[in-house]
C-alpha cells in the first residue's frame, strides 16, 4: 500500500501547481490579467472536477479485470474511457471556444477582466481533450498499479509548464495567452505520453485499442454514479463559495485561506484512498471475499493516522502560518478560528476520503452517489440559515462539518454491512463456498 501511496501523494501534490504557476507567471502582468486568470480557471476547474469520474472509473474496471485474470479486457475497457474522455473533452472544446465571453460573464468577470478571461479560457479550451485524456489514462495506470509512471510525468509536464510559460509570457511577449498556450502544450504532452504507455501495454497484452460504440458506453454508463456524486459535491462547494462571498470581504478572504488549506490536507489521505482502490478493486476481481475488507480496514488506519497527524501539526503551527497569507489583523483573527474548525475535520474527512475510495474500488458507485444527496439535502437548509442570518463563515464551516458527518455516517455505515464486497456475483459464490 505504501508503495503505491508515496507516489500517488508525489502526483497529487503536483497537480495543484500547474494552477500555481500559471498564477505565479500572470500575476506579474497585472491585477486585470490576474482576474481574468482566476475566472477562465473557475470555469476550466469545474469541468475537469466534474470529469474526475474518469480517473477512478478506469482504476476499477482495470484493476477488477487484472484480479480476475482478464488483463487484456481491463485493458480494452480503460482504452475505451480513454476514449470517451477525448471525446467529451472535444465536445466541452467545441462548447466553450464559442462561449467564452458568455462563460467568463456567467462567473462574474468584471469589464476589465473578461478580455484577459475570454483569451485564457478559449486557449484552455483547445486543451481540454487532453486534460480529459489525461484523467483517464491516470487511472488505467493506477489500475496496473503503475503509479511511478504517472509521477514522472506529473513532474515533467509541471517542469515543462515552468519552462513554457515563462518563455512564452516574456521574451515571446504572448502575455496572458502565452501562459495558456504554455498549460496546454505541457497538458498535450503529458496526455501523449501517458496515452503512449498505456498503448504498449494493451499491445503487449493483444487487447483492443480502437474505440467501440459499445464500449464506449458501457464507459459512460458506468461513469453516471461517480458524476452524480461529484456534481452533488460541486454543488455544495458553489454553493459555499456563494455563502461565504454574502458574509464581507474579510469573512471571504478568510474562507478563502481555510478552504485552500482544506483541499491540501485532503491530499494525503486521498493518496492511501486510490492505493486502495486499485487493491480492492483487484482483490474483488480475484473473488477475494475476505481480503477487500481487510485492505480496507489497513487504508482507513493509515488514513486515520495521516488525519490525526495533520490535525496536530495544523494546530501547533496556525499561529506561525496564518499570517502568511494576510496582513489584515480582522482577516487573521477570523482565519485562525477557521483553521481550528478545519484541523478538527481532518480525522473524520481522513477516514472518509479513504472509505469512499474503496466503495468506488468495489464498484458501489451507485451508493456514493445516494449518501452525497442525502448529505446535500442536510448542508442546504444549514448553508440557508447562515446566508438568511448572516451569521458568519464560522457558523458556514460548521454547517461544511455536519455536510462531511453525513457523508461519513452513511460511509462508514456502508464500510461495516456486507453489502460493497457482495456487489459482485462471483465474490457471493467464492463467500458460499
Amino acid at each position: 500500500m505504501l508503495s503505491l501511496a508515496a507516489p500517488a501523494l508525489g502526483a497529487l501534490f503536483a497537480e495543484p501547481l500547474f494552477l500555481a504557476v500559471d498564477s505565479a507567471t500572470v500575476g506579474h502582468l497585472g491585477t486585470a490579467q490576474m482576474a481574468g486568470l482566476g475566472v477562465a480557471s473557475a470555469v476550466l476547474l469545474n469541468v475537469v472536477l466534474l470529469c474526475v469520474f474518469l480517473a477512478y472509473g478506469t482504476t476499477t474496471v482495470v484493476a477488477r479485470d487484472i484480479g480476475a485474470g482478464r488483463p487484456r479486457a481491463g485493458l480494452e475497457g480503460g482504452i475505451d474511457g480513454m476514449w470517451l474522455g477525448l471525446l467529451m473533452g472535444g465536445a466541452f472544446a467545441c462548447v466553450a471556444l464559442p462561449m467564452a465571453p458568455e462563460l467568463v460573464q456567467v462567473f462574474g468577470s468584471s469589464a476589465r477582466a473578461a478580455p484577459y478571461a475570454t483569451t485564457y479560457l478559449q486557449i484552455s479550451a483547445t486543451g481540454l481533450p487532453s486534460m480529459l485524456l489525461v484523467l483517464a489514462a491516470t487511472g488505467v495506470m493506477r489500475g496496473l498499479q503503475h503509479v511511478n509512471t504517472i509521477l514522472t510525468v506529473t513532474v515533467t509536464a509541471l517542469a515543462a509548464n515552468v519552462a513554457l510559460n515563462f518563455v512564452l509570457v516574456y521574451p515571446a511577449g504572448m502575455g496572458i495567452a502565452g501562459s495558456a498556450l504554455g498549460t496546454v502544450i505541457a497538458q498535450t504532452g503529458a496526455a501523449a505520453v501517458l496515452a503512449g504507455a498505456v498503448l504498449r501495454e494493451a499491445r503487449r497484452r493483444g487487447a483492443r485499442t480502437r474505440p467501440t460504440a459499445k464500449g464506449v458506453l458501457a464507459a459512460a454508463i458506468t461513469g453516471v454514479p461517480l458524476l452524480l456524486r461529484t456534481a452533488l459535491m460541486r454543488v455544495a462547494v458553489v454553493v459555499m463559495a456563494f455563502v461565504a462571498t454574502a458574509q464581507g470581504d474579510r469573512g471571504l478572504a478568510a474562507h478563502q485561506i481555510a478552504f485552500t488549506l482544506w483541499f491540501l490536507l485532503a491530499i494525503p489521505p486521498e493518496a492511501f484512498g486510490i492505493a486502495a482502490q486499485s487493491m480492492v478493486a483487484q482483490a474483488v476481481g480475484a473473488t477475494a471475499a475476505g481480503h477487500p475488507r481487510a485492505i480496507g480496514h489497513r487504508a482507513v488506519a493509515w488514513g486515520l493516522a495521516s488525519g490525526v497527524c495533520l490535525a496536530l501539526l495544523v494546530v501547533v503551527l496556525r499561529p506561525a502560518f496564518v499570517p502568511l497569507f494576510t496582513r489584515d489583523p480582522a482577516v487573521r483573527e477570523i482565519a485562525l478560528t477557521l483553521v481550528l474548525v478545519v484541523a478538527a475535520t481532518q480525522p473524520v474527512g481522513a477516514v472518509l476520503y479513504v472509505i469512499e475510495d474503496v466503495l468506488i474500488g468495489a464498484g458501489d458507485g451507485g451508493f456514493l452517489a445516494w449518501s452525497s444527496l442525502v448529505a446535500l439535502a442536510g448542508f442546504l437548509p444549514l448553508a440557508w440559515l447562515v446566508l438568511a442570518r448572516r451569521e458568519g463563515v464560522v457558523a458556514l464551516w460548521g454547517a461544511l462539518c455536519a455536510w462531511l458527518v453525513v457523508r461519513f455516517a452513511c460511509a462508514a455505515w456502508r464500510f461495516a454491512s456486507d453489502g460493497w464486497i457482495e456487489r459482485d456475483p462471483r465474490v457471493r459464490a467464492g463467500r458460499a463456498g
